[in-house]
């Protein structure tokens, strides 16, 4: 008995699809490495914490982005990450208030909230 071309076509699909299947499972479990709490990656907004209660002066977010790259404390391959930094800043101050880790200087400059 011979096997329509459609049904043949079915059937190598659903072959292929459960061997990538395993094969994926089977090597992100070898690929897999636990990381310690220690090495956690520090997020924009904690590195600019960070940058912030180091140096003790306000700053703009273009200066807290480069200084937080330059020493290592956050990784971004983002187009515009002071951007990203500024409205992270911004949300957590209209969002927590005097209990943010930040505030307002001046005009675009940002401070460790004391």
């Amino acid at each position: 008995m011979k096997k329509s071309t459609k049904t043949a076509k079915k059937e190598t699909k659903k072959s292929a699809k459960k061997s990538t299947k395993a094969d994926t499972v089977a090597r992100t479990a070898e690929d897999l490495v636990i990381i310690d709490k220690d090495e956690k990656k520090m997020s924009g907004l904690d590195a600019a914490a960070k940058v912030l209660a180091e140096t003790g002066t306000a700053m703009n977010c273009a200066d807290i982005v480069k200084t937080a790259l330059d020493k290592g404390y956050w990784t971004t391959n983002g187009k515009t990450p002071a951007a990203t930094v500024y409205a992270a800043i911004i949300r957590e101050i209209a969002a927590k208030g005097s209990e943010s880790r930040f505030r307002k200087a001046e005009r675009g400059k940002f401070d460790i909230n004391a």
